[in-house]
């Protein structure tokens, strides 16, 4: 299937390594140009290079997501660099684990800041300029704890399930607005990151997903045939929950 987003711009952060690059190879597989962001330059530089050997054309800029200025650097730097901004997809680091009972004041608003905020800020800095072209993907990647509530993972449960209540309401508000800007959450499972390594490296036996089949996920609902699908959470966990 064409998904009709060949030379489409991509901004995919949190993107050297996990799911967020293997949403950037997808996308780039698909002919979408991808710029990708990391707080980590070394590991950023590794992304680029092989993406580049895929024949994807990609730019990498290094910022950390989670800063107040950043989101609207990299939009900025995404517009100067290619002239249109058209698929963004918005990924980061998740919170530490920590029960419930356990967490303090700053605890919730670093987590707020770095899974809600974060995102929120990424996707209004670009409506600004998709609004303007009439086309727009914005794919936030969360959790299935949307879904079910995760032991011990009290943050990211919290601050995930505060996002999809923001993209959810402003995906009707952009319906009322443009018919072809889109905005929805993908919900991963377990996938086989090193995220998930971590935090199942006393598990003997694990079921996981291949994060390169998540990323063809992401190209799927940046896609034109994924046009009515708004204000989704599409739970990818392999029938777990």
């Amino acid at each position: 299937m064409d998904l009709g987003i060949r030379n489409k711009v991509a901004l995919i952060t949190a993107a050297s390594r996990g799911l967020g690059f293997y949403s950037a190879m997808a996308l780039g597989i698909e002919g979408v140009k991808v710029v990708i962001n990391s707080r980590d330059a070394g590991h950023l530089a590794a992304a680029a290079s092989e993406l580049s050997q895929l024949d994807i054309e990609v730019t990498a800029i290094k910022g950390d997501i989670c800063d107040k200025e950043t989101p609207a650097r990299l939009v900025e730097a995404t517009m100067e660099k290619y002239g249109s901004i058209d698929i963004v997809v918005a990924n980061a680091n998740g919170p530490r684990p920590v029960r419930s009972l356990d967490v303090t004041d700053e605890d919730i608003l670093n987590a707020v800041n770095n899974n809600m905020l974060a995102t929120v800020r990424l996707f209004q800095n670009s409506l600004k300029f998709m609004k303007v072209t009439g086309f727009g993907r914005l794919i936030s990647i969360s959790s299935y704890s949307i879904e079910q509530a995760i032991p011990n993972l009290s943050l990211s449960n919290l601050a995930r399930k505060s996002l999809f209540a923001w993209t959810k309401t402003a995906a009707f508000d952009l319906r009322d607005e443009v018919n072809d800007i889109t905005m929805n959450t993908i919900c991963p499972g377990v996938h086989l990151t090193d995220r998930i390594r971590e935090l199942h490296r006393d598990t003997l036996t694990l079921i996981a997903g291949n994060p390169k089949d998540f990323g063809e996920v992401v190209a799927f609902i940046a896609s034109l045939q994924a046009k009515f699908i708004n204000g989704a959470k599409l739970v990818v966990d392999g029938g777990r929950r």
